[in-house]
């Protein structure tokens, strides 16, 4: 290899890098790029440019192990200590090979060296101040597929449907509807609006829908009349729904009876993977004639000829590219909540699959499901509505825009909002209460369950409470101070406050001996956990069967040990479970009369479960938000319950547990008056957490101002 000379530009000039003796710049470099490498594949994350790196590393190690041993004019001392060098390289990329086994297929002779592999080796030899002649140029490859396009497969049997019919039927609905550009409200921003207009509530938000002809499906099953409007409203052309009944009002019938009415198929139906086999089971059910299949991680046993592929957000990103070429005709998310962050890969998955759906067929079935579709802002909105194809990410579209220009009114107008939010609802959104659809659905109640932590638990929680107040105090004292410059301030500084929760809440650098709000939280579940299972034992002793809710493994295991003492035989629900196992202790709780207790998690058991078996379910440790409680809740109170549905809320007394329940209930308003019609108050948008460390700073402010006092 040719070296470059170094210029003379002068003494003012500054220095330039002049190449290194006997290559010892190039060793440098590669052991500092070769760390790079080894520290990511330790990582887990062997991206494009990590496995770039790595096949020009271990390419260039071989050239220069060759150079130096073919070198005679070194001396032998320092050639045997080059090659040691290289040899430590060679070792630590064999250690990272034997770590991610692909990384072997890099060095393969036939292995193909990329432009920017090229480019990199030409990178790594200048930097070490060797020169390279300029290679020829050839014609351009294809970029390098990133890691998602890595991980994307396409199943044999969609492959099969391919080749069966390589073209698409045309479509000729794909020339889309041509709307009016916007006029009178080009310019103005309406996104905001538009979300105010629910934040200020008004009547309940459901669109107008037909009356049904008939109740009666395939098979001699039978729609209440709620279920059948939407179905109705399919037949009839109406083709998005934000359907936000509340849970137990059976939206996963009406969606796929929808997509039955609208010919919708080939149907994509996104779910959470606890309830893809309950989907399947439920197509089964209310559409047999139209095959459903059900995707596991890279599809192997899929039927691509199916008419309902259901697959689950968490492995959407391997499939989103066949899906996107498959000429679906219809899409339904359920639990749609799960995609309110527009910048999380699985909502962009989502978001990507609708638009597609979107460019192919003008006037496609699209569905949003969730009962909860507020969690903590208004703004939880504006991914579903872009998911319907109503926004995009900066401005109303479609038949939204076009409702908007013929209201005649600007936001700036009195009555805009009103219009606006009615203009809304009449695109899709379909939000039935229980009282108001099924009156005979009984009552249903949460009782507060006050205990006492007693004991060294007991104490232990306290002075850990008492350790974070401390801490919060502390550093409120401070801030305080630095910004007054020790002045004596009356009363608390309630903007202060905040700032100093909203510290804590993201503090990343707290020692680990100190505790936090969701450690305190979870300590206050362990504590508690023997006597929320005492009392549901006594529960099951006394009413009958009863649904057991906590957040953590080891509350569940202790619940369970104490059930097993009692005598009382238990089916459990858990997150870690195969489809079968899952299905097998569902079955053994709703059949065999000896199964008194179910003991689920929260998270893995809260959505797709019919439990109406019972009507007493014991909710051990608080949620963090009301969303989750009611989804809990309703796995019990739901069509088919005979009797007035009570949860037990266990709560730990003279505690932070305390405090957040009453926070959780509060944020209970938000989806009453955006969608309910209610006068309920919507609290501040701040998330529970920092609400009680909020509440918790300003408890021991008025404590100290009261001792001080006396």
């Amino acid at each position: 290899m040719a070296r470059r000379a170094p210029r003379q530009n002068g003494a003012r000039t500054r220095t330039q890098r002049r190449p290194r003796p006997d290559n010892d710049g190039l060793i440098q470099v590669l052991a500092k790029v070769v760390r790079e490498v080894e520290s990511a594949v330790q990582r887990g994350h062997a991206s494009p440019s990590t496995r770039t790196k790595f096949q020009v590393v271990a390419l260039l190690m071989r050239e220069e192990r060759a150079r130096v041993k073919a070198d005679e004019t070194k001396a032998a001392a320092r050639r045997t200590e080059d090659l040691k060098r290289l040899d430590g390289i060679a070792t630590i990329l064999a250690t990272t090979a034997a770590r991610d086994a692909s990384l072997l297929g890099l060095l393969a002779d036939d292995a193909v060296i990329s432009d920017r592999a090229r480019s990199l080796r030409r990178e790594l030899l200048e930097a070490a101040g060797i020169e390279v002649p300029h290679e020829p140029a050839e014609a351009p490859e294809p970029a390098e597929p990133t890691a998602a396009e890595q991980r994307r497969v396409v199943p044999q049997s969609v492959v099969s449907r391919q080749l069966a019919n390589p073209f698409l039927p045309p479509d000729y609905s794909a020339v889309a509807v041509r709307t009016a550009k916007p006029r009178r409200l080009a310019g103005w921003e309406l996104i905001e609006p538009l979300l105010r207009s629910f934040e200020a509530g008004g009547t309940s938000s459901c669109m107008d829908l037909p009356d049904p002809t008939s109740t009666g499906v395939t098979g001699g099953l039978h729609l209440m009349p709620h279920q059948a409007q939407v179905v109705a409203a399919a037949a009839e052309g109406h083709r998005t729904f934000l359907l936000a009944d509340e849970p137990g009002l059976g939206k996963t019938a009406q969606a796929l009876l929808a997509a039955e009415a609208a010919n919708a198929y080939p149907l994509l139906v996104v779910v959470p993977n606890v309830v893809k086999m309950n989907w399947a089971r439920e197509a089964r059910l209310w559409t047999p004639r139209h095959p459903a299949t059900v995707v596991y991680g890279d599809g192997e046993t899929i039927d691509g000829f199916a008419d309902i592929i259901i697959v689950n957000y968490e492995v959407l990103d391997r499939h989103v590219g066949w899906l996107g070429d498959l000429g679906l005709r219809g899409m339904v998310v359920d639990e749609a909540h799960y995609i309110k962050n527009r910048k999380s890969q699985r909502s962009q998955n989502v978001l990507h699959l609708s638009e597609r759906i979107r460019e192919r067929t003008a006037n496609p079935l699209v569905m949003a499901l969730t009962g909860t579709p507020l969690i903590n802002d208004i703004e939880d909105f504006t991914a579903i509505w872009q998911l319907l194809g109503w926004i995009d990410e900066t401005k109303p579209v479609g038949e939204l825009m076009a409702a908007l220009e013929e209201t005649g009114l600007t936001p700036a107008d009195r009555g805009f909002l009103a219009a606006a939010r009615a203009a809304v609802i009449d695109r899709g959104i379909v939000r039935r209460r229980k009282v108001d659809v099924a009156a005979d659905l009984p009552a249903r109640r949460v009782a507060d369950v006050p205990v006492e932590i007693d004991g060294e638990a007991g104490r232990s929680i306290r002075a850990a409470e008492q350790s974070l107040a401390r801490r919060l105090v502390d550093r409120y004292e401070r801030t305080l101070e630095a910004r007054h410059g020790g002045e004596v301030i009356e009363g608390i500084d309630h903007g202060l406050v905040r700032q100093v929760a909203a510290w804590e809440r993201a503090s990343k650098s707290t020692k680990k001996s100190d505790e936090n709000v969701f450690t305190m939280m979870r300590r206050i579940g362990q504590a508690k956990a023997g006597l929320a299972a005492d009392y549901a034992a006594q529960l099951a002793r006394s009413a009958g069967k009863v649904v057991f809710f906590a957040k953590h493994i080891d509350v569940m295991d202790t619940a369970e040990e104490t059930f097993a003492k009692r005598g009382i035989r238990y089916a459990s629900i858990r997150g870690d479970q195969t489809a079968a196992a899952r299905q097998k202790h569902i079955d053994a709780f709703t059949h065999d009369p000896d199964v008194a207790v179910v003991v689920c998690s929260l998270t893995a058991a809260g959505v797709g479960l019919n439990l109406q078996i019972a009507s007493n379910l014991v909710l051990a440790e608080l949620s963090w938000t009301d969303a989750e409680q009611t989804q809990a809740i309703d796995r019990v109170h739901r069509i088919g319950q005979g009797e007035p549905v009570t949860a037990w809320r266990i709560i730990a007394a003279q505690t932070l547990d305390t405090r957040i329940a009453e926070l959780i209930d509060s944020k209970a308003g938000l989806a009453a008056r955006a969608l309910d019609g209610a006068d309920t108050e919507i609290v501040d948008s701040a998330d529970v957490q920092l609400e009680a460390l909020v509440a918790l700073l300003e408890d021991a402010l008025r404590e100290r101002e009261h001792a001080q006092a006396s």
